[in-house]
């Protein structure tokens, strides 16, 4: 098969996150080796708000994890693991990231320069978007012999529910007394409040960078927007992030405006439900410009939308954020949810990824699939692999499938 000759014009923004990466990182590493700043790790969609709001220094091993991914050397560190005692069929997260720390090794050393990752003076979970994320911090509570403190979130709702709201606040409030222990610093309402707010800010840019998906073609695909996440991810509730996303969006004006495609003579656009495949990434997003198909929008990239945030009610308003999480969902509302983004990007096909070791992020085991297939009539198909343990990815079944896959979406288009 030959690629189209026209290739995509890399986003230049890319150039400003690399440099607000760099920062970031130095910032952690500069932290570490300083006595009066304080480190807290937090889970990707725990309430990082509260802690910057105290003052600390925010790491998050989840980035970490996709970093593994992404180089490739998950797979080989999940053996340490393994050797340590964590079952392979566990988050692969979790064992690649704990298997770095027991080889004494990470990726954050050629990438920016970190000797190791930052060691926390308090771990801080919420269970929102993956159960395991409380055994892995405990991990590291055991290693460091540090406090290890936590949400344990409502699953599977149909609507969030007072009770549910009045739960989740508690949890959030409990957190504070042993957040001032930790850092020294007293707890501020309205230092809270306008961390709440920048962090509203980064959800409406990324909602438009993400909503950018509806114009055809598109200036961007999901494999854009694994990377183009991060600062909603790491710098989520700082200025950085806000000044960033202005950059991108401008960017994308004058994209649409000069009819730019990420994919070039794009054909057919594809939603993807479930975690990406860090590892192969580039394969896929080379298949894909191959086959002239374009993955518009996925259920991932838009976990990092938090519309409930108001700064007038910030305690409140991060617990309603949280419970809202796609994850913690029924497959009801899911099916609704993904309908919506359907529809909004005009979305001929959806990709589900049956991740082995991810089964919080993983939609496909339950049926999904065929009841979206029956009520919406839309086709879909389901590959099998993992987030990090690519030994669970076979790339010329996959290549094979999709190539089939798309295939159909022509025919049925013609």
């Amino acid at each position: 098969m030959t690629r189209p000759k026209d290739k995509p014009r890399p986003l230049q923004s890319t150039r400003k996150l690399k440099t607000i990466m760099q920062q970031y990182f130095t910032e952690l590493e500069e932290a570490s080796s300083t006595e009066s700043r304080k480190i807290a790790w937090c889970t990707s969609i725990g309430p990082c708000e509260l802690l910057h709001a105290m003052g600390f220094e925010v790491y998050y091993p989840e980035n970490h994890g996709a970093l593994l991914g992404a180089t490739r050397s998950a797979t080989d560190l999940i053996s340490f693991a393994a050797a340590a005692g964590y079952s392979p069929d566990i988050c692969s997260y979790l064992t690649s990231d704990v298997g770095a720390f027991l080889k004494g090794a990470t990726p954050l050393t050629d990438a920016y320069g970190m000797k190791s990752v930052p060691k926390a003076d308090i771990l801080l979970y919420n269970n929102n978007q993956c159960r395991e994320v409380q055994d892995w911090f405990r991990f590291y509570a055991r290693q460091w012999k540090i406090p290890i403190i936590g949400i344990n979130s409502p699953r599977v709702l149909d609507e969030v529910k007072e009770s549910h709201l009045n739960t989740v606040v508690s949890q959030i409030k409990d957190l504070i007394p042993t957040l001032e222990q930790v850092s020294g610093n007293k707890f501020d309402i309205d230092r809270l409040r306008e961390v709440v707010r920048i962090s509203k800010e980064c959800t409406i840019r990324w909602r438009k960078v993400l909503e950018y998906a509806a114009y055809s073609p598109t200036p961007m695909t999901f494999f854009d927007h694994c990377i183009h996440m991060a600062p909603a991810v790491i710098l989520r509730g700082k200025q950085e992030a806000l000044d960033y996303y202005d950059k991108l969006l401008a960017e994308l004006v004058q994209a649409v405006e000069n009819g730019m495609a990420a994919v070039p003579q794009e054909r057919h656009r594809i939603y993807w439900d479930g975690m990406p495949i860090w590892g192969k990434l580039r394969m896929l997003s080379d298949l894909m410009l191959d086959l002239q198909t374009a993955i518009v929008a996925s259920t991932y990239c838009n976990s990092w939308i938090f519309d409930p945030l108001d700064p007038e009610r910030p305690i409140e308003s991060m617990a309603l954020a949280s419970l809202e999480c796609f994850n913690v969902r029924s497959e009801g509302f899911k099916e609704t949810y993904i309908k919506e983004w359907l529809e909004f990007c005009n979305v001929q096909g959806i990709i589900f990824h049956d991740a082995k070791t991810c089964p919080y992020n993983t939609n496909s085991r339950f049926a999904m699939p065929t009841r979206l297939n029956e009520k919406l009539g839309i086709p879909t198909i389901v590959i099998n692999g993992d987030l990090n343990d690519l030994r669970c990815f076979s790339e010329e079944q996959t290549k094979t499938n999709i190539e089939a896959f798309v295939e159909q979406l022509r025919e049925m288009s013609t």
